[in-house]
Order: C-alpha cells, then sequence, then structure tokens
C-alpha cells in the first residue's frame, strides 16, 4: 500500500466526496482513511448508491399493500404475491452516463444488471421491458447512440433468452449528449423462494462466483453520481462494464438450483460498486461483519491493486454466503455449470469490512455506518424561472388548425409518436412462448407457466396467471409542470393497463433528473415525486423499488425531468385480455370520457405533440390530471372488458383523439410487415364550441377509445354512464379509411398511407 497516493483535499475532491464527508468519514473511523478506504467511501456514498440527495423525498411514497411480500428498499427488489403462492419480482433501473459513453455495451449491460437483481431475489426472470431517450434523430451523433443502444439490449436479452415485451421511446433534444437508457425486469417465484441479501450466521463462508474481475466498469457508481461532460465521458470509459449474457445464463442457472438446496445463508449480486458494496450491504442487513481476502478473488488482468478490484464493476458476478459444512454442495454446482468460483473469506460477529490482501489488512470499516449512513441532504427548492412564461402561454398566440389532414400525418411521422418496430423486431419477443400480447399495444401481455417458476417445470397442476406490464413517462408534461405532469404518468400507465384487461397491483419508477445542486432542477425532482406518490396512492399500486439517477445533463442544460413509471398488472381471465386495434366491420366506436378536459383554457395543447411538431413550441400550461376521475375510468374499463362487451381499447395520450383513431385502425399487425386495415367513420360535428385542433390533437386526460359489436353499443355507453363516466358512440368501424366529420368539414385518410407514414417513418431516418 505503500504507493497509494496521498489524501489531498484534490483527490478528495476528485472521489466526489465533500470536506464535510470527508471530516464525517474520520469521525466513523476515528482515523484518516487510506486510499482503498476513501475510495470504498466515495463508491458507498455516491448518489448512486446511497440516494443522499433523494432518500427523504422518497420515503413519500406508498409501499404497503397487502400484496407487498418485499418492500421498496429492503432488498435488490420489491416482490409481490399474485395469489396461489405464487409472487413477481420487478424493478426498473438506468444505466444512462454508461450509454451515452458506450450505447452498446452501456445497454447491454443495464439489461444484464437488472436481470441480477431479480433472480438474486430467487425469482426466474421471465420478461423485460424498456423505457428510452434520445436527441433529434436528424442529428447523426444521436443515430449512433440510438442504434447502439437498441443493439446492446437486443445482444443481451436475446442471447440471455428473456423476451423483450413493451417499451418506449422519445425523442428530444433535451437528451442531446445525455440519452436515458431505464431497464426493467420481473421474475417470478413461490412465497417459500425468496431470498435475501443478508450475510448470516457467524463463521459462514462467503463464496464469489462468476468471471474473474477485470479493470472494466471501474468506479461506475460514482461516474453515475456526476454531470456528464465530454471530458468526464472521456476519462471514464474505463467506468463502462463489458457484458456476457451467456455467463449470466449459466450463472442465473447455477444461483437458482443452489438456492432449492437451501445452503444459501444469503445472495447479493455484484452491480454498483461490486464487490464493496455486496460486501457491506449484505453485513450490513445481517447485522454481522464480513471479512475477505483479495488475493482469492479470480482477477482477470495482472497486477490490479485492491482499490481496483474492489471498486471493479466487472458483470455476471455472485456474492454468496453459504452454510458452513455444505461447501461441497455449492461447489459441485458451479462445476456442473461450467462458472468460475472462489471462497474468499467467511461472516464474522465484528460488524466490520475487512478487507485483506495476501493477509494484510488494506481496509477496515463498519458496514453498517458504510450501506446505511451516508449522509442526507435537504437541498433548496426553488421554483424554476421559465415556469412563468409556460402560464402565460394561450392559444391565441397560434391559429386555428386548418390543414388538419396534413397535421394527422406529420404527427404520425413524428419519431416520438410514430411506430417504435424497427427497435423492437431487433428484440427477441417470443422467447419462452409466453407473451400473448406483443410490442404494439398499448401494454404487453404475458402468461405465467409452469416452467416459469424454478423447480415447478413438470407441475401438472399449475394455477396459471396472466401479468400486463407498461411503462409511460411524458416528460415534455413534466417539464412544465412536474407536479401535474408526473400525476398523469401514473395515471397513463394505469389507463394502458386497464385497456389491456388488467388491475395495477404494483409499481416501479426511474427518476431521471438533473444536477440536484441547483435549486431549480431540485424543485422538479421534489415535485415530481409528489405527484408520483399521489399517483400510486390513487391506484393502489405502491411503489416496490426502483432508481434515481441524477446529474442528467450536458453543457447545454438539463434533460427534461422524466420520472419513468413501470406498472405491473393482474389479468383475471384470458377472455379479458384486450388489444388497441378495431376488430370487425360494422363495430360501434365509443369515447369513454369527456371529449375536452373541462376548466382547460388550453383544451388539452399545453405541451402537446402538436403544439411541438405543428407550431415547433414546447410550451403551455399541460391538462390537468385528476386521479379521482383517471380511477373511476379504470375501474369502469375492466368492468366493461369482463362483462365481455369491449373488443379493443385504446387510451389517448400523445397526439390526442386523432391519432388514437388512426393507431386504432392499422396497429394490429398479423406477422412482420403484414399489418391489419380496418378504418372507421367518425362523427364528431356534436361538439361545438372548441377549436378544431384542441379536439383532434388535445391531450386532455381520462380519455379511452373502445369498440364493441353494434348490438352492445348502447349498453355499453349506458353502463358507463351508471358508473359515472362519460360515454358516446362517435363512429363505426369499416372500409379503408379514416373519416372523421368535424364542425362543417369531413376529412378523410387512406388507412395504407396514414400506416406507411407512422410504420416507416424511424426506419428511414436510420436508413
Amino acid at each position: 500500500m505503500s504507493s497509494d497516493p496521498s489524501i489531498t483535499p484534490e483527490l478528495i475532491s476528485e472521489h466526489g466526496l465533500t470536506a464535510e464527508e470527508y471530516d464525517r468519514i474520520k469521525e466513523i473511523i476515528g482515523r484518516e482513511p487510506n486510499y482503498v478506504e476513501l475510495g470504498i467511501f466515495s463508491v458507498m456514498w455516491s448518489e448512486h448508491c446511497s440516494y443522499k440527495n433523494t432518500r427523504a423525498l422518497l420515503k413519500g411514497f406508498p409501499v404497503e399493500s397487502p400484496r407487498v411480500l418485499v418492500g421498496a428498499g429492503e432488498e435488490n427488489a420489491g416482490i409481490l404475491d399474485i395469489g396461489d403462492n405464487l409472487a413477481i419480482s420487478f424493478k426498473i433501473e438506468s444505466h444512462n452516463h454508461p450509454s451515452a459513453v458506450e450505447p452498446f455495451q452501456g445497454a447491454a449491460t443495464g439489461v444484464g444488471g437488472i436481470i441480477r437483481d431479480i433472480f438474486t431475489m430467487g425469482a426466474r426472470p421471465v420478461c423485460a421491458i424498456n423505457s428510452l431517450r434520445f436527441g433529434d434523430l436528424s442529428n447523426s451523433e444521436v443515430r449512433r447512440l440510438f442504434r447502439g443502444v437498441v443493439s446492446g439490449i437486443a445482444h443481451y436479452g436475446n442471447c440471455f433468452g428473456i423476451p423483450t415485451v413493451a417499451g418506449e421511446v422519445y425523442f428530444d433534444q433535451s437528451y442531446e449528449g445525455n440519452p436515458l437508457v431505464n431497464a426493467f425486469a420481473l421474475g417470478v417465484l413461490r412465497h417459500d423462494q425468496i431470498a435475501r441479501g443478508a450475510a448470516k450466521g457467524v463463521g459462514n463462508p462467503v463464496f464469489y462466483v462468476g468471471p474473474a474481475t477485470g479493470r472494466d466498469g471501474l468506479a461506475g457508481a460514482a461516474f453515475a453520481s456526476q454531470d456528464l461532460t465530454e471530458e468526464s465521458a472521456e476519462q471514464q470509459r474505463s467506468a463502462v462494464q463489458v457484458g456476457d449474457p451467456f455467463m449470466e445464463k449459466l450463472c442465473m442457472e447455477a444461483c437458482l438450483e443452489l438456492l432449492a438446496t437451501g445452503a444459501v445463508a444469503g445472495i447479493q449480486d455484484m452491480g454498483a460498486a461490486g464487490l464493496t458494496c455486496s460486501t457491506c450491504e449484505t453485513a450490513a442487513r445481517g447485522g454481522t461483519g464480513v471479512e475477505i481476502d483479495l488475493a482469492k478473488v479470480p482477477q482477470r488482468s495482472p497486477g490490479m491493486t485492491p482499490y481496483e478490484i474492489l471498486l471493479s464493476e466487472s458483470q455476471e458476478r455472485m456474492l454468496i454466503i453459504v452454510e458452513k459444512g455444505r461447501e461441497d454442495e455449492v461447489k459441485r454446482i458451479f462445476d456442473k455449470w461450467d462458472l468460475p468460483w472462489a471462497e474468499i473469506g467467511n461472516v464474522t460477529d465484528t460488524g466490520q469490512m475487512v478487507v485483506k490482501n495476501h493477509g494484510e489488512v488494506v481496509a477496515d470499516l463498519p458496514a453498517a455506518k458504510l450501506a446505511d449512513e451516508a449522509p442526507v441532504y435537504h437541498r433548496e427548492a426553488k421554483e424554476p424561472v421559465y415556469l412563468d412564461e409556460v402560464r402565460n402561454f394561450t392559444l391565441e398566440e397560434i391559429e386555428d388548425c386548418d390543414d388538419p389532414k396534413s397535421a394527422l400525418e406529420k404527427l404520425l411521422e413524428w419519431p416520438t409518436i410514430a411506430s417504435k418496430n424497427w427497435v423492437y423486431r431487433q428484440y427477441d419477443h417470443m422467447v419462452r412462448a409466453n407473451t400473448m400480447v406483443n410490442p404494439g399495444s398499448d401494454a404487453a401481455v404475458i402468461r405465467i407457466k409452469a416452467d416459469s417458476v424454478p423447480g415447478d417445470d413438470a407441475r401438472e397442476d399449475f394455477p396459471e396467471k396472466i401479468i400486463a406490464l407498461a411503462v409511460d413517462c411524458n416528460a415534455t408534461h413534466v417539464y412544465l409542470d412536474p407536479y401535474e405532469g408526473s400525476k398523469a404518468s401514473v395515471a397513463e400507465c394505469a389507463r394502458n393497463l386497464a385497456c389491456s384487461g388488467a388491475l395495477p397491483i404494483g409499481t416501479t419508477d426511474n427518476l431521471n433528473f438533473g444536477n440536484p445542486h441547483n435549486p431549480e432542477l431540485f424543485w422538479q425532482l421534489k415535485e415530481s415525486v409528489r405527484g408520483l406518490s399521489e399517483g400510486c396512492t390513487a391506484f393502489d399500486a405502491p411503489v416496490t423499488g426502483g432508481n434515481v439517477s441524477l446529474y442528467n445533463q450536458n453543457p447545454d442544460g438539463a434533460i427534461d425531468p422524466t420520472p419513468t413509471v413501470a406498472m405491473v398488472g393482474v389479468v383475471e381471465d384470458e377472455a379479458h385480455v384486450t388489444t388497441q386495434w378495431f376488430k370487425d366491420k360494422g363495430d360501434a366506436v365509443i369515447l369513454l370520457g369527456e371529449p375536452v378536459g373541462k376548466g382547460d383554457i388550453l383544451y388539452g395543447l399545453g405541451g402537446s405533440a402538436y403544439l411541438q411538431v405543428i407550431h415547433g413550441c414546447k410550451n403551455g400550461k399541460p391538462p390537468v390530471c385528476d386521479l379521482g376521475i383517471e380511477r373511476t375510468l379504470g375501474t369502469t374499463l375492466l368492468g366493461l372488458i369482463q362483462s365481455g362487451l369491449i373488443k379493443s381499447a385504446h387510451d389517448c395520450s400523445e397526439g390526442g383523439l386523432a391519432v388514437t383513431l388512426a393507431e386504432s385502425c392499422f396497429s394490429e399487425l398479423h406477422g412482420r410487415n403484414t399489418p391489419c386495415f380496418l378504418g372507421a367513420d367518425v362523427d364528431l360535428s356534436s361538439i361545438v364550441d372548441i377549436r378544431s385542433d384542441a379536439l383532434l390533437f388535445g391531450e386532455s386526460h381520462g380519455r379511452i377509445i373502445i369498440s364493441t359489436s353494434d348490438i352492445d353499443a348502447v349498453k355499453t355507453v349506458e353502463r358507463a354512464k351508471l358508473m359515472g363516466v362519460p360515454a358516446q358512440r362517435i363512429g363505426t368501424v369499416g372500409g379503408d379509411q379514416l373519416k372523421v366529420k368535424l364542425f362543417n368539414e369531413e376529412y378523410a385518410w387512406e388507412i395504407a398511407g396514414l400506416h406507411d407514414l407512422w410504420w416507416n417513418s424511424i426506419g428511414n431516418a436510420m436508413a
């Protein structure tokens, strides 16, 4: 250790620690830390690992319900009961900065990391979804990042053998140079298979499992906790990990087999902060200590220092606490799966994280204080000045739409609204053969079969379950009003589940924001958390875990605040599974909800896609989200679906009513490049005293387009009204055109032409 650099104020600052935090470290350990210990504190007290700037805010989230088996913050991922002794574990996390530096590996290892979080809980991962944000596709650098990220996600998921079944992709200049890559995974297990990440049992051996440790991913957690600049990106290129999905597949199978033996006392993946985090967190959870010797850790690069070994984030590695006396069982299973392993230490009763190298102590720190007692900050929050302009925007500043035909075509061709088939056709969304609704509808739907649960493969009496998943966030609305926009993100997610026939049961979120030291940006975060909390409470969908990703900005400024919401729901019966496209000629088209939100002087056009695409502005107050109305709408729709009345359901969001109707006409896909076209004749002429652009393209919340058989239309409308939901028949399915009668005008679009614009937009941009 004599070659370690001296601890100087400059070195402390380079490790992302303040002078006050360094003083706190000295107070905790009663001395000056050495270089290795400084590195340990640096990653463990980074925002990425400690949530020091957000922990106080996150306490406002609803985290309890009768379904919660493992709650937010307890373990690597939350777990919810889905009945019949079955449970699901799910979580979303970010890999934003690594993907900006190395898009392929950054995105790939983001998928690998979230999958490990799931099988570490004892669950078999059965599906993945993602939420992506990029700059304008006209920029060649954005196209490079986009192509690399999608390829990385596809590579890891396809090779591992997990279907990527849903997602979202947005394009906006605020993400130039700082794309967002949020990865979600869900797994299935029985209640008695829940595994814990605690180092229990003094004297129990500690095993390292997986490939050798290298210098890739060095201090990645600290890299994710600082502003992204060209200089920092180049300096931190080594902080991007390199993934091996085939190794992860072996690791998962071995770990699930090992967990079934009962020989495991605790298990933790080596994700952010690598060996450091897995060691001290398991000790903290177990109320114990852990002692390891780095000389026993398999190393890929010669001459690695203790600092490098501890802070490396090389992928596909696990830390396993084994019941003493059962080491041979563990070794046999790892050898069977051809996995490297090493016994590197043992559990102690000291409460200390003791790290040795060839017997010499290189770090001796209190595990619980390291893992749980990072400083907590209450940052200054100040309402942004730009909101004054937003609130002053009126529709008098723009003329009403004089060419609805062209406007709808431009909106459907806009990459944020256009079909994402260029993305999802690169993903295997059918592997495991459990996918019931493929990408392209409001939510993905998967079937939970016996082969989804570890050890239940051959069970004949397995109680099959159906799960729906959706991920949403309109970041423009959040930027213009963080509180209302965040509420609306939750409500849209819940609407998408309801449109698929599912009842929401739980939520995981990924809070992507800028630098928390900026009072205006912290205000965005604070208001957003308030909105998310109210939304999740309204839908009885507690937050089971998630991720906070701050410092998402480039030298030109911060990204739009993006609180990504992923929600999971349960479908009671296969007959209730519903998709967004029209089904049969002659069916009735019905609008559930008010045509335009009441009391909104902008009629839903504030922050709309229409304003951005047609008028080139991102302005105006977004529509208010009434959670009571949204909940009533969702439960009413679910009741109608369960009664057998509904043939299709599609929620109104970006692009408003016109885009929703168009997508309902052509989003069904029988096979690759074989769309099914079914037009509609829509009459909105009874809706008066409103601008045509607002009626067609306004994005008021609480609206869903459904279709029923003609004979059931009156019954459906009356039942909805009886439940307190405004409803009216607005058209009939059929033909090869979308016809819309508006006031004294009638507009018609060829479905094939609209589909061509919508389907090929991103592919053409990437050609």
